[in-house]
């Protein structure tokens, strides 16, 4: 394998040996403004790390040239780090330095590893850095000394693509560490993964014959069962391809998907992606020594999709990324730490389209289960054992840890990964319609004039769904895209059945229950004209109280009706009287619209006028005194304490009221109506009230009467206050 050539502008002799590339400092920009990034490469920058104790190796703060991920790595790719490797940054964007940091240590190790290649950690993304420290430590109780060849290595994964480069600049140009790096051929089945098992590598197959075989024959693309999701390419990325030095190894075909997530911060910008996936290319294949870049597909929170290994998204590529199982799968990283954080909707999407693509391409279920053929002897994160060349159960999607003693893809995406099965192999989950327009529910029946829109809702992402299909008794009368959340559609008169369908890209279809649309056209009616009558309560010569009554039905439903003049209310459709007020002696119509559900309505506006007749205006008999005060209506009355004394008062109309004062000492009077008597009234009241309607009559309809009242003459409080009489018109 090719070594790398390293050149730098500086160095010092550190402790152990080690060679540390330093830093010059860089000029600051001179230009006003924003300044945009200029095209640069991507460089690896390597820092020895002293020695400070037989159980100890520390880098103390130094300034650096530009870098976004590190990782710490060391000499022979089977030894392991038993410790803990700490690192702190200096933000180029903030200027101040971060907490200490953990790097993954534990991670899969080569199946075959070539001689050259190193072990390291897992690469953390820290963002746009010039400045680390860090520090190795044995584990405590152990006496395994620290491997040999420490460093940490800093990659700068450049500006690359034009899009990147018209990001804004957040630095002038690093002016550190000039190295240059040729790329190392590894094994293509190297692993990068974190991992939480400090125990001793697994042990690969020694026979080829137990595990499935690869080669280097590239094979024909078969086509898939669902749609090939939006790739962007190693070239859109800005992939280094003489870094590679063999060519793709070829499984025989993809039979699962393991998930995994590629640690670091989460709070990277969509618009840094392809430089985080650069900077894992690089870290790889410069530190590590890989030929490649070890996942198949990387995913960013935002859910763009990255081509990983090369040698064609469509083929069946043997990645490095699941030891012991990546001969019959393919792996899909997300970007970012979920071992405590959700992942996105969308890069839980993005996942679900590769994993279904890349599976239909073999006709393998989603939501199934597979066999697959161990490559190595081990045990996973859940202490489940495997032996190398044995057959063992997994979900055809499954997270790294149930293949490998590791906490990746973290707790959060892993239990994340019945979404993604679901979403990836159909039918459309969540499936519910939620309203329908142009439609009034009653009971369990939306009756509509004919024109409805019905809005439905459903979990599963608009990018997994191919349509979605408005059922009218059965039949498809619209359909639409799966972004669609709503339908139009005009119903004939009748009694129908509405639904809506989803079919999921894999074929899989859902509907949803049905729901019982009448289409009619008939308005309801008012079996009682809106009237009003007249209620006891205090008159003045401007309001008047009255009772409001209708009665209004419908061959389907009610809904409502509404009051619409000479004031506003809604009722409900049982609800026939409203006590109101009505101005005196000018006539208002009383306008009312009866609603059913479908959206017919009908109105019926009567016009009325409530008419004061003041005492004055009555026959009168027998002795009567007027009285005037600004409590009386019109401020005068009639008052007597003649017994039989009498008013009479005619009038057309369909309501009457009587009108009085009332007190501690008032009499009581005789009603006659028509020449009948039909009431005793008393005016008695514990307090002194003025200009109350006591006493009122309503007829179906409007015609010409007489009412008398005659006092009663009551022992010890013989005496009457008249204020008048209502009537209306």
């Amino acid at each position: 394998m090719k070594r790398r050539a390293w050149i730098t502008l500086g160095a010092v002799v550190l402790g152990g040996g080690g060679v540390a590339a330093y830093a010059v400092a860089s000029p600051s920009d001179g230009g006003g403004g924003v300044a945009l990034r200029d095209k640069r490469p991507v460089k690896v920058y390597d820092l020895a790390l002293p020695a400070t104790a037989t159980d100890r190796r520390e880098l103390p703060r130094r300034d650096t040239g530009q870098f976004s991920l590190l990782g710490v790595s060391w000499t022979g790719a089977t030894k392991r780090l038993h410790g803990t490797a700490q690192v702190r940054t200096h933000s180029i964007a903030t200027g101040e330095w971060s907490g200490w940091r953990d790097l993954e240590l534990d991670v899969d190790p080569l199946e075959k590893p070539e001689a050259g290649t190193r072990g390291a950690s897992e690469p953390l993304w820290v963002g746009a850095s010039d400045g680390v420290q860090v520090q190795v430590a044995r584990k405590n109780g152990t006496t395994t000394a620290l491997p040999k060849g420490l460093q940490v290595n800093l990659v700068d994964p450049g500006v690359v693509t034009d899009a990147e480069a018209k990001q804004p600049e957040v630095t002038a140009e690093p002016a550190g560490f000039a190295v240059e790096s040729d790329s190392p051929a590894a094994s293509t089945s190297a692993a990068p993964t974190d991992t939480t098992s400090s125990s001793a590598a697994p042990t690969a197959s020694a026979s080829a014959s137990t595990s499935p075989s690869a080669s280097a024959t590239v094979p024909t693309a078969p086509p898939s069962t669902v749609p090939k999701p939006p790739i962007t390419s190693r070239a859109g990325w800005g992939a280094d391809e003489s870094k590679v030095d063999d060519p793709p190894t070829y499984n025989t075909d993809v039979k699962s998907v393991f998930v995994h997530h590629t640690d670091g911060a989460n709070d990277y910008s969509c618009a840094d992606s392809a430089s985080i996936v650069r900077g894992i290319y690089a870290y790889h294949v410069d530190v590590e020594g890989w030929n490649d870049i070890g996942y198949n597909f990387l995913v960013d929170k935002c859910g763009t999709v990255f081509e990983g290994r090369a040698g064609g998204t469509d083929l069946p590529v043997l990645g490095a990324h699941t030891y012991g199982w990546n001969r019959e799968s393919t792996g899909i990283a997300v970007l970012g730490n979920y071992v405590s954080t959700t992942a996105s909707n969308a890069a839980l999407t993005s996942i679900a389209r590769i994993a279904a693509w890349k599976l239909g391409q073999y006709g393998g279920d989603p939501a199934g289960t597979v066999q697959l053929t161990a490559g190595a002897t081990q045990t996973n994160y859940f202490a489940k054992s495997f032996t190398a060349g044995t057959q063992y159960t997994f979900n055809r999607i499954s997270g790294h840890r149930d293949g490998f003693n590791t906490q990746c893809p973290g707790g959060s995406l892993y239990g994340q990964l019945q979404t993604i099965r679901d979403w990836a192999a159909g039918p459309v989950q969540g499936l519910k319609t939620t309203t329908v327009d142009g439609a009034g529910l009653s009971g369990t029946t939306y009756y509509a004039k004919g024109a409805i829109t019905l809005h439905w809702s459903a979990t599963t992402p608009a990018a997994l769904i191919s349509k979605y299909e408005l059922l009218v008794d059965g039949k498809a009368v619209t359909t639409t895209g799966g972004s669609a959340t709503s339908a139009a559609a005009t119903l004939a008169l009748g009694s129908h059945t509405v639904a809506v369908r989803a079919t999921h890209q894999s074929g899989k279809t859902t509907t949803t229950p049905a729901l019982k649309v009448v289409a009619e056209t008939t308005a309801p009616t008012f079996s009682t004209t809106p009237k009003i009558s007249l209620r006891t309560g205090t008159v003045n010569t401007t309001a008047v109280p009255v009772a409001l009554g209708w009665k209004a039905a419908d061959d389907k439903a009610l809904r409502e009706v509404k009051l619409l003049s000479p004031a506003t209310a809604t009722f409900g459709p049982t609800t026939t009287t409203s006590n109101r007020t009505a101005a005196s002696g000018t006539a208002s119509t009383w306008s009312m619209r009866a609603y059913d559900f479908a959206g017919n309505y009908r109105t019926s506006s009567p016009s009325y006028t409530p008419v004061i007749l003041q005492e004055t205006s009555a026959v009168k008999s027998g002795s009567w005194t007027s009285r005037s005060s600004t409590s009386y209506l019109g401020g005068k009355s009639y008052s007597s304490s003649s017994k039989s004394a009498s008013l009479t008062w005619t009038f057309t109309g369909s309501s009457a009221s009587w009108v009085v004062s009332r007190a501690a000492s008032s009499g009581q009077a005789y009603v006659y109506v028509d020449g009948v008597k039909v009431s005793t009234v008393d005016l008695k009241s514990s307090t002194t009230q003025y200009r109350q309607a006591i006493w009122t009559k309503t007829w179906s309809s409007s015609a010409t009467h007489k009412v008398k009242i005659v006092v009663v003459g009551t022992s010890g409080r013989p005496t009457i206050t008249t204020d008048g009489l209502v009537y209306i018109k």
